[in-house]
């Protein structure tokens, strides 16, 4: 199992979610803003607890980590960030992240995401992280930028998403040292 691990940046806590974190996850994964582009969404506080239970079983069998983003100073919930589809011989993660909207455009994510891969290279001991945007997910996009990742290629229509074909823009960070 990858062990729990708690993070700091300048203005955030990173840590692992608990059960208590149910309606900040359900607030942010119902939020049209917030779901627009992202891969999963509930509809009920009870369907969201398949969410944690998914953060727990991604750590267990080591396939992942997440990380709930909160205030240093008020550890209120912000948003989420972590890693999943971990592939230790290859050496290699999934990024992805989220924000409620009344957070979005202050460098949250990125300040969020330099901890994170920190721990993804010293920790983990990845080399590379992806990131699978939906090519019209501008925002996203613009903080991988900003991250260093490098646009590889885009998968046309190759995911359905509420009964339309989506194609994902697919980016590439290496972190190795």
């Amino acid at each position: 199992m990858i062990a729990s691990a708690r993070l700091y940046t300048e203005r955030f806590l990173l840590r692992q979610f608990c059960v208590e974190d149910l309606p900040f996850v359900f607030k942010g994964l119902s939020n049209p803003d917030v779901i627009r582009y992202y891969g999963v969404n509930y509809s009920t506080l009870d369907e969201t607890n398949e969410q944690l239970i998914w953060f727990n079983e991604i750590q267990e069998n080591e396939t992942g980590i997440w990380w709930a983003i909160c205030d240093k100073a008020t550890l209120n919930l912000l948003g989420a960030i972590g890693f999943n589809d971990l592939k230790k011989i290859e050496q290699e993660a999934e990024i992805g992240f989220w924000l409620l909207p009344e957070y979005w455009g202050q460098g949250i994510i990125k300040e969020a995401a330099s901890a994170v891969l920190g721990y993804a290279s010293k920790v983990l001991n990845l080399a590379t992280i992806v990131a699978l945007v939906e090519t019209e997910n501008n925002n996203s996009k613009k903080i991988l930028k900003k991250l260093d990742f490098i646009y590889q290629k885009t998968l046309w229509n190759c995911e359905i998403k509420n009964d339309n074909p989506i194609s994902l823009e697919v980016y590439e960070k290496k972190i190795s040292e």
